[in-house]
């Protein structure tokens, strides 16, 4: 019996993905150059969010690092005053995170069943690992979302600190995460899916 672990317990540092413990897919031997460029729809997908989480953590650094003109700040998230710009932090990532929620609950509840039962069985284990992986960046959307506020909410260093922090923590886990689905996915989609 498999025991989950409660994520909210967990402290920040420890909330992640094991990639030593990543099961491999099986190789779909039917599976044609075709079928993988098809799979390969998915990595452009996870290319737009990543491009976005991107955007977001260039913003994050400008407004830490203090050493752009504050016109320029203006020009990213529209406001001259610090406050501000961490409100708007927030707000992108807010945004952003839940578009990203959105994408893994569509994997989740259709993508994944559907590969797991085209397959016979064969990626359980990899269908199992990346929902797993989904709780993982979940959890982390929830706490990104509480700092987010907290941050609207108080302006200080240390909440954006720690909106900083959760933030960079997700994208992390978000860019594995992806890197691993692509891979192990590719000609699974491809050939049982026809195209996502």
């Amino acid at each position: 019996m498999c025991v989950m672990t409660d994520l909210s317990t967990l402290p920040l540092s420890e909330l992640g993905v094991d990639e030593a413990l990543r099961p491999r897919a099986p190789a779909v031997p039917e599976a044609t150059e075709a079928h993988r460029r098809q799979g390969g729809q998915l990595a452009a997908i996870h290319s737009h969010y990543l491009r976005e989480m991107a955007q977001i953590g260039a913003i994050l650094a400008r407004i830490e690092a203090r050493d752009a003109p504050p016109e320029q700040l203006k020009q990213i998230v529209l406001s001259l005053d610090m406050a501000e710009n961490f409100r708007a932090f927030g707000s992108l990532c807010g945004r952003e995170c839940h578009v990203l929620k959105f994408h893994h609950d569509i994997e989740s509840a259709d993508m994944f069943p559907r590969i797991e039962a085209a397959g016979g069985g064969r990626f359980r284990e990899i269908v199992a690992k990346l929902k797993a992986e989904h709780e993982v960046v979940h959890e982390l959307i929830i706490r990104l979302s509480r700092a987010a506020d907290a941050l609207a909410q108080s302006p200080t260093e240390a909440n954006f600190a720690k909106a900083g922090a959760t933030f960079r923590k997700l994208e992390e886990v978000v860019r594995s995460h992806f890197g691993y689905e692509e891979t192990e996915l590719a000609e699974a989609i491809g050939y049982y899916l026809g195209s996502i």
